[in-house]
């Protein structure tokens, strides 16, 4: 008895997965628009420009940082930039402060460990107090 309802669960299991396999299923087509081309496409007739951006005149980045001879402000790449404070350009043009240091009087300090940029620019620790984790006599 176990036997033929093994037998007749394998016929009832091949019978379906056959009837499965041979069926169709309805193939769906997809349509493909037509794009249109780069040629048909227009390019715009006012260039945008660059705010602060200079070529002709490099002395306007002295006059628009105040001017005078402590005048932080220079041209860099046709910018106007603050040299004293751009992380990208710290104290000159392309000079670039590492990972986790910043542009303080134009040097690239570690503001977690310098006492006289003690967590934020210009902020000195008192005599005798160390920096640590910008904070100053931390502990």
């Amino acid at each position: 008895m176990a036997l033929m309802k093994l037998l007749v669960s394998i016929a009832i299991t091949t019978a379906i997965t056959i009837a499965v396999i041979t069926t169709r299923t309805n193939t769906t087509t997809t349509t493909i628009r037509e794009y249109t081309s780069f040629d048909a496409l227009s390019a715009p007739t006012i260039r945008p420009n660059r705010f602060l951006a200079q070529k002709e005149n490099p002395e306007i980045c002295t006059l628009y940082g105040g001017g005078g001879s402590n005048s932080t402000m220079t041209c860099c790449n046709n910018k106007c930039i603050d040299v004293a404070s751009d992380n990208d350009n710290c104290g000159a043009c392309k000079n670039k402060c590492k990972f986790s240091q910043t542009c303080c009087r134009g040097q690239c300090v570690y503001v977690a460990y310098d006492k006289r940029h003690c967590g934020q620019c210009n902020h000195p620790c008192e005599l005798g107090e160390l920096c640590v984790y910008g904070l100053c006599n931390y502990a």
